[in-house]
């Protein structure tokens, strides 16, 4: 024991156990499982399940309580205190077979010189806790040799998973009736009006600002709790504790286009993101609060909630009782590090918190969408590895399992080992109220938990039997976490770590891998490969740069963690201090941010996947052939050099090569309208990686692959046709990486607050803005163009209405759109942006109809709708219609009159949801045209 050590920090070699107990797994797997299947089922079936496994697991156990010898291996209570031969060898050393030729540990164990201590085998020769389970049944034993051996099952070890099933059973029985039972269900199916008072049991979030068609869904903000009292429609009133979900539908005042920021100006906000929302957002857990609200069923069952609860807020929250303590100073300290953030580029000040505290709600969509392509997005959900850095600091490297203790700063304090592991426990308990308690967060603190509990009992940390113990307690806690994929992904990822990782870095390091590359490819390697299925599941799609990623992301997560809670410990007392820390930890943040988005951009960073299990299943089976194979070709360095040049290539996918081996870009292309879904975003040659790009559709990442693909770097102009979503959300992806001369936009700035983002999106890159009017003219390389519309002075100024106008004031965004005739290689095509039939009209009317005739290729407006003027159609009588439209849109885009009527004046049509992305050359014969 340490607590009998000569020093009060305790012993330098405390004392070891066995191999790697393994008893635990099966009943906190069958706990698991059945916690699942339970929370669905009828409480009839809960308790039959929880009292057949009681009875029969109560028998077993007595069975083997009373079996025919009645007594405990020699090894446990041999009065001489040795322990048997068949466990250890006499002179207290690990068996050759075990862990090596001479007895010592491996490398994986961390012992200083590889020999177990003596205080393994000496003092009174009994196994530690951890290892005398209920008569000693179905443990990790050793054979005369002293190699690792599974006893046969007893029926106490059946005994063990039979008895946790029916506990499980019986947890998830009740909990699954709490969202059956109660006026809370019964009044959503009757979609009832009420007055609650919810507890909220999670921070508030705001739903991600989404695209749909051509602007951007209002948001709104989400809220988890519990309705603790309920008055009903006739007046009732009721004491209740039901799980429910808020939707609060706040509004901004009308013209306020509120100033809320989600995420570092990185996608343009919702119309209505104002400063009512914010006052919803501001609210902290265990914040109760009364609505008035409609109760609805929930749209998807299996989950945690009995009814949703639907705002339509006319204000600010009513706070009928504020937050607890505990979390008004954690809130505090999350309040505290944002403003420490406040002063940092966006990247940092979007990531830090995150990193930290698992607070995401200043990361943008684009930079979010980046993190999941590239399989980063355990970094922004709090896990144990921001927890394992902590206790690092505290208690030492978690890998010396055997002297964890003996570093990190509490023995340089001075401070004893159970004061170390009382102080650990307020750190874990601090981490979850502060980091909120979400599965991945509770797992780390379970597990983390129980090594502080080793620590204070002088036995050896074993990490399975601690994650196998951490599952058991977390499911029957909250039977709810056994349908989470956020905590099975935690577990397997840890699970992995555990028992994968430390065997493929010593494969590594025996083929010469430097050891702590070797630990860190390990570590990718195995997390992604146990994973990656799942993910498959959740996604469709399978990162092939997710293990280079996360490599190259690993040295920089401990130094933004570290430096991340620095500036939140120090925050509420010294600001300039936390600025200066988060200063330094924003080097570490943005070197992530730009690994996320490099791999996301990769033409081949990812391939689309079956989205259920029998995809995932495939793809476990497609890991372990690729497994297998590499541990065949790892000592073989040519051959290890050649696929890692294929695998490069097919992830960079470098255009040259691409365009000899797919033909995509075709030579000299010289118009190409990239598949962006719902949207517009076209590319017109400008010569050798140099494009003038038409608006930048919906997606950035779409749009940066489009661009990439082509191998364009240099953009002398940006033209944005107007101002709607499906035209300028993309801004970001097209402005990454690259060299941008000037935006052009129409003059009429509707919507606003999307023509706002546009201008932010210019201002941080210092790219001037300008206005294309009628009758301009511009020319950059072989490529020439000339803007037909809209009029001069034709627009709105932000806030002051209509301008003098010597054209027609446009009836909306639509009939503002820039169109342009362009010249490049003897083509003409005609781009109309999304203009309607009155400017189409009118546009055959204006002094540039006499630039107007028969055109080779035409952009057909409005996503080929079937609001279309058929003479300016007969006009231009292309000989190629080009349709951008995203496949199974709602609004019917390409209509079929619209096709008809170009198909009737002889033209060919092409549409991106069919055909994909589209170039056109032009060739002796004609038109050449490429499909990607």
């Amino acid at each position: 024991m340490h607590a009998a050590s000569a020093s009060r920090l305790g012993d330098a070699h405390p004392r070891q156990e066995g191999p790697t107990d393994l008893r635990l797994v099966p009943p906190a797997l069958a706990a698991w499982a059945t916690a699942a299947l339970m929370l669905g089922a009828t409480v009839e079936w809960a308790i039959g399940v929880a009292v057949a496994g009681l009875v029969v697991g109560g028998a077993l156990l007595m069975a083997g309580r009373n079996g025919d010898d009645g007594s405990e291996s020699a090894g446990r209570n041999g009065d001489d205190g040795s322990e048997s031969a068949g466990r250890n060898g006499d002179d207290g050393s690990e068996s050759a077979g075990r862990d090596g030729d001479d007895g010592s540990e491996s490398a994986g164990r961390d012992g200083d010189d590889g020999s177990e201590s003596a205080g393994r085998d000496g003092g009174d020769g009994s196994e530690s806790a951890g290892r005398d389970g209920a008569g000693g049944s179905g443990r990790n034993r050793t054979d005369g040799s002293g190699r690792a051996r599974w006893a046969p099952w007893s029926g106490v070890s059946v005994a063990a998973v039979l008895l946790c099933a029916a506990a499980a059973a019986a947890s998830a029985g009740l909990h699954g009736a709490d969202l059956r039972r109660g006026p809370v269900p019964e009044l959503a199916r009757q979609y009832a009006r009420v007055t609650a008072d919810v507890e909220l049991t999670a921070d508030p979030r705001l739903t991600r600002p989404r695209v749909k068609g051509d602007h951007v869904a209002p948001t709104a903000v989400l809220l988890k709790g519990e309705v603790r009292r309920l008055e009903k429609p006739d007046g009732s009133v009721a004491g209740v504790r039901t799980p429910v979900l808020v939707i609060v539908d706040a509004k901004a005042k009308p013209g306020g286009g509120g100033r809320y920021r989600s995420g570092g100006d990185e996608r343009p906000r919702a119309p209505g993101a104002g400063a009512e929302q914010g006052a919803w957002l501001s609210l902290l857990p265990s914040t109760r609060v009364r609505v008035a609200a409609q109760i609805v069923p929930a749209m998807v069952g299996g989950d945690r909630i009995a009814a949703v609860l639907r705002v339509r807020s006319g204000g600010p929250p009513e706070v009928v009782a504020a937050a607890s303590g505990a979390q008004r100073f954690a809130g505090r300290l999350r309040s505290g590090l944002r403003e420490a953030t406040d002063g940092l580029d966006a990247d940092a000040r979007a990531l830090l918190p995150g990193f930290v505290v698992g607070d995401t709600s200043r990361v943008p969509v684009e930079l979010d969408e980046a993190f999941k392509a590239t399989d980063l997005t355990h970094l922004l959900a709090v896990s144990g590895a921001n927890f394992t850095i902590l206790l690092a600091l505290f208690i030492g490297p978690p890998g010396l399992a055997q002297r964890a203790e003996r570093r990190g700063l509490a023995p340089r304090l001075g401070i004893p080992l159970r004061t170390t592991a009382l102080v650990g426990g307020v750190m874990t308990l601090g981490f979850v109220i502060v980091c909120r308690p979400d599965p991945s967060v509770l797992r780390a603190a379970a597990c983390g938990s129980i090594a502080l509990l080793a620590i204070a009992t002088g036995r050896r940390r074993s990490l399975i039997p601690a994650l196998a113990t951490a599952v058991l307690v977390l499911v029957l806690y909250d039977p709810w976490l056994a349908r989470s994929y956020g905590f099975l992904l935690s577990v397997l990822a840890t699970g992995a770590l555990l028992t994968l990782a430390p065997r493929w870095s010593a494969a590594l390091q025996r083929r010469r891998v430097p050891p702590r590359l070797a630990e860190a490819l390990a570590a990718a390697a195995a997390a992604q490969a146990v994973c990656a299925p799942v993910v498959a599941v959740l996604s469709a799609r399978v990162s092939l740069v997710a293990v280079p990623c996360n490599l190259l992301a690993e040295f920089a997560v401990a130094p933004a963690t570290v430096l991340g809670f620095a500036t939140m410990a120090t925050a509420p007392v010294a600001m300039p201090v936390a600025k200066a820390l988060a200063w330094c930890a924003s080097w570490p943040a943005g070197w992530i941010a730009d690994i996320a988005r490099t791999g996301a951009a990769m033409p081949g960073g990812g391939v689309d996947w079956p989205g259920n299990w029998t995809g995932a299943l495939l793809l476990a089976l497609v890991t372990v052939v690729v497994v297998l194979g590499g541990r065949r070709i790892v000592s073989r360095p040519r051959i290890c050099a050649v696929c890692l040049v294929v695998f490069l290539l097919v992830v960079v996918q470098p255009p040259p090569l691409t365009r000899v081996i797919t033909g995509w870009p075709p030579p000299d292309w010289r118009f190409a309208m990239c598949n962006v879904g719902q949207g517009d975003a076209t590319v017109l040659a400008a010569g050798d990686g140099t494009g003038v790009v038409v608006d930048a559709g919906p997606d950035p990442l779409l749009a940066d692959r489009c661009l990439n693909a082509l191998g364009i770097t240099r953009i002398p102009l940006v033209v944005l046709t107007h101002f709607h979503a499906d035209h300028v959300a993309g801004l970001p992806g097209v402005l990454r990486g690259r060299s941008v001369g000037a935006i052009e936009t129409t003059g009429f700035e509707e919507p606003v607050d999307q023509a706002e983002f546009v201008r932010r999106q210019a201002a941080a890159r210092r790219i001037p803005v300008t206005r294309a009017v009628a009758g301009e003219e511009r020319r950059t390389g072989g490529l020439a163009w000339r803007v037909l519309w809209p009029p001069p002075d034709t627009g709105l100024a932000p806030g002051t209405g209509p301008l003098p106008t010597t054209g027609p004031v446009p009836e909306g965004a639509n009939d503002a759109s820039v169109t342009m005739l362009v010249r490049s290689g003897g083509m003409t095509m005609l781009m109309l942006g999304d203009l309607e039939p009155p400017a189409q009209q009118a546009l055959l009317r204006s002094p540039a109809a006499a630039e107007l005739g028969a055109v080779d290729v035409m952009k057909v407006a409005h996503h080929g709708s079937a609001y279309q003027d058929p003479d300016l159609l007969r006009a231009v009588a292309p000989k190629l219609a080009l349709i951008s439209v995203g496949a199974d849109n709602p609004y019917g885009h390409p209509a079929p009159s619209t096709v008809a009527a170009l198909r009737a004046g002889g033209a060919t049509v092409l549409r991106t949801d069919e055909d994909g992305a589209i170039a056109v050359a032009c060739g002796a014969r004609g038109l050449l045209v490429a499909r990607n």
